[in-house]
């Protein structure tokens, strides 16, 4: 349903705006001196990393199109997932980059120091596999959307799409490459515009949003775990920790003249608890992110399909649909704008933790700040990685049945790997002193415990 003149949408268009205008005018005194909001947002903004990245990428396009399907078949009922996973995802990407940035060593590196082989291996080879497939089904979806648009063969637009993000991640150096993965992630803000150009009940999305509706059907507890596996992915965990220790290399670099390199310390050595809470504020900035879009993905999902009896996504035109009351007949050329823009940030963090896991694994040189010639096998990997992936365009699988059985794939493996986590993040040769806390386990524990009951339950309806 549009919005008109005499509906309350207007209103709430218009107290959204006055925030924002107010938000960019507003002055405050600081040191004598008078520091703008707009200002301080800007600092903000640098001070972001690779937990922003981390969390805008959880929104890839399979998360987009699971987001979709779950609003569309079960409307509002779904909602409270965004606020209910929220704290969970911080717990678990604050223990990954904890790991990181504590021991200087990502998940598998330290797998492969404090535990036995076949642990490793398993992890390492589940890890990649799901990257590749993840990395097949996004492309697989952005390729779909392109075509609504633009009459190309899905397949020639893969080979490019493809081609161009293995060179942006060969030749550009990460500092840049993450300074525009930040920009890249605002288009996702689509979603949330959208949804002041609908009249929705918002006393019942509230409701929704803090008070659970739980069906005890397969089909529901399929799509608990499909939202759990797109939220709470397992690349993620890979790509927090080595990126912790990525930013902490470039942090040192940075801070010593090239006459004192041969000084440079291991990251370990220089933690101390300013960066902890730099990395929290990032982690939480980025799962908030994450989350935001997932709420208003949803809330658009069940007033644009399921309130007009359409349960079912079959397409990607389908899911585009949802940005309808916003952009109208262009609908389809603003979702190839944002799942494009989630594609190309997905794509990286997903080839770029594949090749982490391969290069702690085999001892090989890492870092996407690191050169080709100087990491040629890291590079290899993410090359590999994202290559190996148009075997799902080019086989034909339907975009959206592989982006959400992705999300699925990624919610039954994910517990065992968070399992790992939570006792790397308490052993103290990993960890020194800054082994978790009592609050930390509990929900990282509550966290496994969920995941897999949903998968065993499964089995049962």
């Amino acid at each position: 349903m549009r919005c008109h003149p005499s509906s309350g949408c207007i209103s709430a268009k218009f107290i959204l705006l006055s925030f924002l205008f107010l938000y960019v005018l507003t002055k405050k005194y600081q040191n004598g001196k008078i520091i703008s909001m707009h200002d301080k947002f800007k600092k903000f903004w640098k001070s972001l990393g690779p937990g922003l990245i981390t969390g805008a990428s959880d929104d890839d396009p399979s998360g987009i199109a699971t987001y979709s399907i779950a609003g569309a078949k079960f409307g509002l009922s779904v909602l409270w997932m965004a606020i209910f996973t929220l704290p969970f995802m911080i717990t678990i990407q604050r223990m990954a980059g904890r790991i990181g940035l504590i021991s200087g060593k990502g998940i598998a590196g330290n797998m492969k120091k404090h535990y036995p082989r076949f642990v490793l291996v398993s992890v390492a080879l589940m890890a990649v596999a799901q990257n590749i497939i993840n990395i097949g089904a996004d492309i697989s979806g952005m390729a779909a959307t392109f075509v609504l648009t633009v009459p190309i063969s899905p397949l020639l637009y893969s080979v490019i799409l493809v081609a161009g993000i293995v060179l942006a991640l060969v030749f550009i150096p990460y500092y840049k490459l993450a300074s525009y993965l930040k920009w890249v992630a605002i288009v996702m803000f689509s979603y949330v515009m959208a949804a002041f150009f609908v009249q929705h009940d918002w006393s019942e999305v509230f409701k929704r949003t803090v008070i659970p509706e739980i069906h005890f059907s397969k089909d529901y507890f399929l799509m608990i775990i499909a939202i759990l596996g797109t939220t709470i992915s397992p690349y993620l965990f890979f790509w927090q920790a080595s990126e912790q220790v990525e930013e902490e290399r470039v942090h040192v670099d940075k801070k010593l003249s090239p006459k004192h390199q041969h000084h440079k310390r291991h990251p370990s050595n220089i933690v101390v608890g300013r960066e902890i809470n730099v990395m929290y504020k990032d982690i939480k900035s980025g799962m908030f992110f994450s989350n935001l879009i997932m709420f208003f993905v949803i809330v658009m999902a069940a007033s644009t399909l399921f309130n007009t009896g359409h349960f079912e996504v079959e397409t990607m035109e389908q899911v585009a649909s949802v940005l309808k009351p916003l952009a109208g007949q262009y609908a389809n050329i603003l979702f190839l704008i944002g799942i494009t823009a989630a594609g190309v940030l997905a794509i990286p963090v997903l080839a770029g933790s594949a090749a982490y896991v391969m290069a702690e694994t085999f001892g090989w040189k890492d870092g996407l700040n690191h050169r080709f010639d100087k990491a040629k096998a890291f590079y290899t990997v993410i090359a590999g990685s994202t290559v190996l992936g148009l075997l799902i365009p080019v086989f034909g699988f339907d975009p959206v049945k592989a982006l959400f059985y992705t999300a699925i794939l990624h919610g039954i493996t994910a517990p065992f790997l968070i399992f790992a986590i939570i006792h790397m993040a308490n052993n103290p040769k990993i960890m020194g002193k800054y082994i978790n806390r009592h609050r930390s386990n509990v929900v990282g524990y509550i966290l496994f415990l969920i995941m897999s009951a949903s998968t065993i339950l499964l089995f049962f309806l």
